[in-house]
């Protein structure tokens, strides 16, 4: 397995920065502006992956005791989506923030001449914001968002898209996610996938994803590295 990649893609919450606490906010604003009762901070936990709008379907079918595909559909959803737009966009930044080594391995990669890309499945306006909010918005070459494509992770277009753009192989690309969608995004481009425990996996461990490696923090993609590149030192376990 080499690690001295030339293209690094990553997962945007729990990957990056730990938003968890002010989506759970956004949510329970909304919930409180209809009346209904509020989720608790590990249900929005679960929740994350697979975008802001499938999150807050999740929440309403619980709260609402509603069948989810029947929220997809119904008037509580249309009524209450742009009230969580209105408290996302407000909390955005309140309670993130960037995980440790996230800042630091960013610029060293991209000193490095690696290119580095999002794909998250955040919709497009507050994964904008976020990247704002802590700094990054210049820190990756392409940020794709779940509105970007039509298709969002676990399909790999927006991975493959970027390889080719680049010109790069897909056995010079790893991604850096934190659940079972980042695994499952990275295996259908034929990308390594090393992933992160401290993010949101719906309540499943990540050993479950049999990813091709956990990592404890950011720091192993620059000591990993920097072994690969000198081979005579040791690579962190």
């Amino acid at each position: 397995m080499t690690t001295d990649k030339k293209a690094y893609f990553f997962d945007l919450d729990g990957t990056l920065v730990e938003t968890a606490p002010e989506i759970a906010d956004a949510v329970n604003d909304t919930l409180r502006h209809f009346d209904w009762p509020e989720v608790t901070q590990q249900q929005v936990n679960d929740w994350i992956g697979h975008g802001t709008r499938e999150l807050l379907i999740q929440a309403l079918a619980s709260v609402t005791n509603t069948p989810v595909a029947s929220v997809r559909t119904g008037a509580d959803l249309k009524q209450a989506l742009p009230v969580f737009d209105r408290h996302y966009q407000a909390r955005c930044g309140t309670r993130s923030h960037l995980y440790p080594q996230v800042r630091e391995v960013l610029a060293a990669l991209r000193a490095r001449g690696c290119k580095l890309a999002v794909v998250t499945n955040k919709e497009g306006r507050y994964t904008d914001t976020v990247l704002r909010v802590h700094g990054l918005q210049t820190a990756f070459d392409v940020v794709v968002s779940g509105d970007s494509f039509p298709v969002k992770k676990p399909n790999p277009h927006s991975v493959l898209d970027c390889l080719t753009r680049w010109g790069i192989a897909t056995s010079d690309a790893l991604f850096v996610g934190d659940s079972s969608i980042d695994a499952a995004t990275a295996r259908n481009a034929g990308v390594e996938v090393w992933l992160l425990p401290y993010g949101y996996n719906m309540g499943e461990s990540v050993q479950a994803c049999a990813p091709d490696r956990v990592i404890a923090d950011f720091s192993a993609l620059l000591s990993i590295e920097s072994a690969a590149r000198h081979p005579s030192q040791q690579a962190a376990p």
